[in-house]
């Protein structure tokens, strides 16, 4: 499996090859359509809304406001056919046996402490049965999760269950949101470098992440309904092992790991943040990109047109060498507009914004800087040919 083979990334080959194998996933007991979620979630906001105001009497105006929003803000049923929940809550509306979502005490649900309390119990749980029939142990364990945090961790309370104490390290991968499996690969690869402990060079992987713990019913933004509609919860293992190592079997999946890569793009802090909170973990998506991509488009389509505005006064005035100026002009802006586009991110040191289809050499800059060059010089010709010849 390669990440990223850009040589001019920050990419980090494995010093000897390594397999990742293994994989084994415990499934969420709780499951509805997508659709069934929308409607779910439209009955809790409205429920938080009535109960925030105080006002029985404003449920149903909620709940057609929200309704709306929804619909236009959710992720559609044709891409996500059914999410998954470690939480009860929602299967039902019935908000007085809710464990988290009471939202006839509180609009916006349980606050932290009983959240995390149900992460610890719940990741405890699902860690236990990924390794239920795990006999011999691995030189080290990696936790990965975003969504909840305990001590002891659910790897420390099973290297104390299965009695590994000291023949397996723990080791908490947290808050990296969703690349954290990039640098949990690099530290498992980092860790295998170490001399064993117990005779065998074995990293076990595991993940256990509970989003949907993390709704908040009295938020009616609509970055708050794409989250709310989009992420669901999941727990994985798998192992890395040196590859002269790893034991032939024809039947399993699994993956060679050539390279690893992270970059911290610029300018880019602020466009996804997952922060705590009193009731929980609140992400944060940026609706720049999205715009200025937008706002962009626009601008180039409007410049396009706009360079045709003179056409009538140049056809009774323009010598035909002009007139196939002109038509090369009409050519080349919408190129220029769209190469420039594609330029201005790596210019600014983002070097990954079209993987996989654009090269990007280094000399971004430059080239877009000559372009800039050449275009005021033909602006400023066209300006004294017109005006002061």
């Amino acid at each position: 499996m390669v990440l990223c083979s850009n040589e001019n990334s920050l990419v980090h080959p494995m010093k000897s090859s390594v397999i990742l194998k293994g994989f084994s996933a415990v499934l969420p007991p709780y499951h509805r359509p997508q659709e069934e979620g929308f409607e779910w979630l439209v009955d809790a906001h409205a429920r938080a809304a009535a109960t925030f105001e105080g006002r029985e009497a404003s449920l149903e105006k909620w709940r057609a406001r929200i309704s709306r929003m929804v619909r236009r803000y959710n992720c559609a049923a044709e891409h996500i056919g059914r999410r998954r929940s470690d939480l009860e809550d929602f299967m039902h509306t019935d908000w007085q046996r809710m464990e988290i979502f009471n939202l006839l005490e509180s609009p916006q649900g349980k606050g932290l402490g009983a959240r995390n309390r149900f992460y610890a119990e719940t990741a405890s749980r699902v860690v236990e049965e990924l390794f239920a029939g795990d006999i011999e142990p691995p030189s080290d364990l990696l936790h990965v999760s975003c969504t909840g945090y305990a001590s002891p961790s659910p790897i420390q309370r099973l290297i104390g269950l299965k009695r590994w104490h000291n023949r397996t390290l723990a080791t908490q991968v947290y808050h990296m949101g969703c690349y954290a499996a990039v640098p949990a690969l690099r530290i498992a690869a980092g860790l295998l470098q170490c001399p064993p402990r117990n005779g065998e060079r074995r990293v076990e992987i595991v993940h256990t992440e509970l989003c949907t713990l993390h709704f908040n019913p009295l938020d009616h933004s609509p970055e708050q309904l794409i989250v709310q509609s989009l992420f669901a919860d999941g727990h994985i293992r798998y192992a890395m092992v040196p590859r002269d190592t790893a034991q032939e079997d024809h039947g399993a999946a699994a993956l060679e790991l050539l390279s690893v890569r992270e970059e911290m793009v610029p300018d880019s802090l602020d466009d996804m943040a997952w922060v705590l909170s009193d009731w929980g973990f609140r992400m944060t998506l940026s609706r720049d990109v999205p715009g200025k991509v937008a706002a962009y488009a626009g601008l180039a389509i409007f410049s396009c047109l706009f360079v045709t505005k003179d056409e009538r006064v140049h056809l009774g005035h323009c010598c035909a060498a002009e007139q196939w100026l002109h038509a090369l002009l009409f050519t080349l802006h919408p190129l220029v507009l769209l190469s420039a586009g594609l330029l201005w991110p790596a210019a600014h040191g983002i070097r990954n914004a079209c993987p996989g289809w654009i090269g990007y050499a280094g000399d971004e800059r430059a080239l877009l800087t000559a372009f800039c060059a050449l275009v005021f010089g033909f602006g400023m010709f066209q300006f004294i040919y017109w005006n002061l010849l």
